[in-house]
């Protein structure tokens, strides 16, 4: 199984990434909105990948992060969204955007990626609903960086004024992570979490909370 690939881009197009890895090349197809985000020909990229194998056929699908894959493992499972389906949806959402969605129950954000139908959509969201809070809770760990080893290792740390900022997948996991710990269904907190990161005030974890808290509430 290849699980990451890490080289030099020798090509780039809409839906795949040609990267030269010590001579060999490989083709490594992408969703639009990865492909967008590549470096230019000629520079290092490192992308997690996904082997597809058929009897005729052996294709790697590349994603920018482990919770980008994840979830490209999930929609796949759902019958009737095959990968080019499935970096379509996380090409138009984004993989925050794809839990999100799913989380709400909201296939119609679903529907909006070329070629997923209404039902196909509604069948994703009916089927992954429940498997969402478990990848967001993740989605921190998940969300991690894919600079090539080669250039971690050979360029030297540069210094920072402020440290970086969290990733926000890093908000949602743990932000869910408390609801649950404070005794709400899995569902209901990753729906509440997910109508509060639309929130522009919900800018770290603690507001992000007290946002889903709200949400949560009863209603009178």
């Amino acid at each position: 199984m290849i699980g990451r690939i890490a080289g030099t881009i020798l090509h780039r197009a809409m839906d795949h990434v040609l990267i030269d890895v010590r001579g060999v090349g490989y083709i490594v197809h992408v969703s639009t909105r990865t492909a967008s985000a590549l470096p230019p020909v000629g520079e290092a990229c490192a992308l997690y990948t996904d082997l597809l194998v058929r009897e005729d056929l052996l294709q790697l699908f590349g994603f920018p992060t482990l919770l980008e894959k994840e979830w490209h493992r999930l929609l796949t499972s759902v019958q009737g969204i095959g990968a080019k389906a499935s970096l379509a949806i996380l090409g138009t959402l984004g993989p925050e955007g794809t839990g999100r969605a799913i989380a709400l129950g909201d296939w119609s954000a679903i529907k909006a990626a070329p070629g997923v139908g209404p039902k196909l959509a509604q069948r994703v969201v009916m089927e992954l609903k429940d498997k969402a809070p478990t990848v967001m809770a993740l989605g921190g760990a998940l969300s991690v960086d894919t600079a090539p080893m080669d250039e971690v290792i050979e360029t030297a740390p540069k210094p920072r004024t402020k440290p970086p900022a969290a990733p926000r997948a890093n908000f949602t996991a743990e932000a869910l992570s408390a609801l649950t710990n404070l005794g709400y269904n899995p569902s209901e907190a990753a729906a509440a979490v997910a109508e509060a990161s639309e929130n522009p005030e919900a800018t770290d974890t603690a507001k992000l909370i007290r946002t889903a808290l709200r949400l949560l509430a009863p209603k009178d």
